[in-house]
């Protein structure tokens, strides 16, 4: 049975999730914000999404850009998961997952160190 979490207790847990990623690596994210959505709209399974460009790729060209954005979706997340604590686990495995093809990390190299 999915866990039931309300809009703002997602957002808290989300919150932590960013909260505990070192300081070094929050200071060297560059133009990015964080979202909260339900779902994809052309993927109801996927759990977060980077849209952007990786600071590995950016150029000197990079300038006057809308930020990229790292998208949390609450609803697949809290159907897979049985309770509040796997939800946690799941929101920060996932977070941690986005804000590193933020820095360049391929999905292969996230997938074999336990990043899903």
């Amino acid at each position: 049975m999915p866990v039931q979490l309300s809009d703002k207790e997602f957002e808290y847990l989300v919150g932590d999730a960013l909260d505990a990623i070192p300081p070094e690596l929050t200071d060297a994210m560059s133009n990015v914000v964080v979202l909260i959505e339900p779902s994809d709209p052309h993927d109801p399974d996927l759990l977060g999404l980077y849209h952007g460009v990786a600071l590995t790729e950016r150029t000197s060209d990079y300038a006057a850009v809308l930020p990229d954005t790292i998208t949390i979706y609450r609803d697949p997340i809290l159907q897979m998961c049985d309770s509040t604590e796997q939800v946690a686990d799941e929101v920060t495995i996932t977070v941690v997952h986005e804000i590193a093809h933020h820095f360049g990390i391929s999905d292969e190299w996230l997938h074999q160190n336990g990043w899903g």
